[in-house]
């Protein structure tokens, strides 16, 4: 079963949970913004996608941070730090399968390979 992960306001997680539904992919939905996120979980996906993939830094929460913060991020440890306590600063959507991250973001190309029939 594959797990969308984001927050239900996103337009983008929005995009991505209209796409699956038309093409019926069975998923399970994961809002981080009320449950959270473990640290594990961040450094897990960190390792296999990299934690400059999992930052947003186009979205909101990102541009709202003080520039010290922002130029304080310069590795994995301050990454997963950050987007654990600014969940909103984590690329949406991620989806999983398992334990293994399938693609972060939507891209409709790639989503018409991933999830095939």
């Amino acid at each position: 079963m594959y797990i969308i992960y984001g927050i239900p306001n996103c337009d983008t997680v929005k995009k991505t949970i209209t796409w699956l539904k038309q093409h019926a992919v069975v998923y399970e939905f994961y809002d981080y913004k009320k449950k959270g996120i473990s640290p594990a979980r961040l450094k897990s996906w960190s390792e296999q996608v990299g934690w400059e993939t999992l930052l947003n830094k186009k979205g909101t929460t990102w541009r709202q941070l003080d520039t010290k913060i922002q130029s304080s991020i310069t590795n994995e440890k301050a990454a997963i730090k950050l987007l654990a306590e600014n969940t909103s600063a984590i690329k949406r959507p991620l989806i999983e399968k398992g334990d293994t991250v399938i693609i972060v973001g939507f891209d409709e190309d790639s989503y018409k390979n991933i999830f095939k029939k």
